[in-house]
């Protein structure tokens, strides 16, 4: 099963693989867990590898790039899958994704809020950085974007 695989898997593996089965409504609660735990695992592994405190180099996490980091944040929200497991994989994306907001454009910003906002995923320091980018690239969000955009800001308060 995939399940047994998750630690040879990339980002963009993860990603795709919570996004397919979310996209068919498929539940795999194991699975997004799995999935959750490969990633953070491969970020302790690799800081421990290091020797490093700082979990921000060379881990899997840092390997998602915007679309990934949306998708999987889709994903998740989509099967509302929230577990502590989860949280803690939500929490250790929302740092990974606030050093590449510059990255994001607005339709990949607008899933992230809209994903977190789901989720009811407190995310201060993600919502603020994703604040001055979308004002940044404001004239690139089309209607859907900015009222999932508005909604999110506004549940999340």
């Amino acid at each position: 099963t995939a399940i047994r695989k998750l630690d040879k898997f990339d980002s963009q593996n993860l990603a795709n693989t919570v996004w397919a089965y979310a996209t068919v409504k498929y539940p795999a609660p194991q699975l997004f867990d799995a999935v959750s735990e490969a990633a953070l695992t491969a970020t302790t592994s690799m800081s421990s590898a290091n020797n490093s405190s700082d979990s921000n180099t060379g881990n899997k996490l840092d390997t998602f790039n915007s679309q990934a980091i949306a998708n999987t944040v889709w994903a998740y929200a989509s099967m509302g899958h929230y577990t502590p497991t989860s949280k803690l994989f939500l929490d250790a994306l929302a740092k990974s994704a606030i050093k590449k907001l510059d990255q994001f454009n607005s339709q990949e910003m607008a899933i992230t809020t809209w994903g977190y906002a789901t989720l009811n995923h407190p995310s201060p320091k993600l919502f603020d950085a994703i604040s001055y980018q979308a004002i940044q690239k404001l004239p690139t969000f089309n209607s859907q974007g900015i009222a999932n955009t508005v909604w999110a800001y506004a549940t999340m308060g």
